[in-house]
């Protein structure tokens, strides 16, 4: 990847930008708005929200105003778990979109694998797509078995999965798992919610290159494949954030990154979550 807006390409053949801008925790109103809005004007194409992050309606404000066509932008939300069940689904879709003020999504996602709810929903998901409302379909925080079992009765397979994914939570069986279904692999909390920024071998690292800690970590996704989101509301580290098309990481240094892992999350554990 050597470019804010170059794209990976998803089991349906839809193209999707490698790196975008996620807005969980972003206070609706101004925060949001002036968020996505800096954003697009500094060349991000890919937005992701939610519907529990309840700032649908400032993110799509930001789209609407931001005057670059509709169409080259991608934009993502999830259905989110009160919403699970066919019905309950379709309806929060209607809602979400509203909201959006948009006319289609680029990606809608299962936000959680509610128990015994999550194939009904994705039977919803399949609806959408094949109405043409949403020009991909995926999960978000779907374990293996959660996907195997899923696969087992789904007649479209998942694009994206998107699960927490930093150098503390490397999830390579996961990771190697989804590219064997042709499922791309999303990260959300690609920085361990700041943990990792702190960290002396990855501040090393970026003293080698002149880069800040956060810019070697999103590197490091980027050439692991995976599609990533950070997370800013302030213009200058939404600035950062995409500044590393002008430096590649060594293999040494990506796997002494790579060697950080402990498994450890700083989000739910999706085999165990109350929400």
């Amino acid at each position: 990847m050597t470019h804010l807006q170059d794209t990976v390409t998803l089991n349906n053949g839809v193209k999707m930008p490698q790196l975008g801008l996620g807005v969980w925790k972003a206070k609706d109103g101004e925060e949001t708005y002036a968020a996505v809005k800096h954003a697009i004007q500094h060349g991000y194409r890919a937005i992701d929200t939610a519907a529990a992050y309840k700032n649908e309606e400032s993110v799509g404000k930001a789209i609407k105003d931001s005057g670059v066509p509709r169409e080259e932008l991608f934009i993502t939300t999830k259905v989110w778990n009160a919403d699970h069940g066919y019905d309950a689904t379709i309806r929060a879709f209607e809602t979400s979109l509203e909201k959006l003020g948009l006319e289609y999504l680029d990606l809608y996602l299962i936000h959680w694998p509610v128990k015994d709810k999550y194939k009904d929903t994705w039977k919803a998901l399949e609806h959408l797509y094949s109405e043409g409302k949403v020009r991909a379909i995926g999960v978000c925080n779907f374990n293996i078995h959660h996907l195997e079992d899923l696969l087992a009765e789904a007649k479209t397979v998942p694009a994206v999965n998107q699960s927490e994914f930093h150098p503390y939570l490397t999830q390579e069986p996961l990771r190697e798992f989804c590219k064997s279904k042709g499922i791309h692999f999303e990260g959300w909390s690609p920085l361990g919610n700041g943990k990792l920024l702190d960290n002396a071998l990855i501040q090393e690292i970026a003293k080698k290159y002149n880069k800040t800690a956060a810019q070697v970590i999103l590197r490091w996704h980027l050439q692991n494949d995976a599609i990533t989101i950070p997370k800013s509301v302030t213009p200058s580290r939404i600035e950062e954030n995409v500044a590393i098309f002008d430096f590649e990481l060594t293999a040494e240094d990506m796997n002494t990154i790579n060697s950080l892992n402990k498994d450890e999350r700083t989000g739910p554990d999706p085999d165990n979550f109350n929400f």
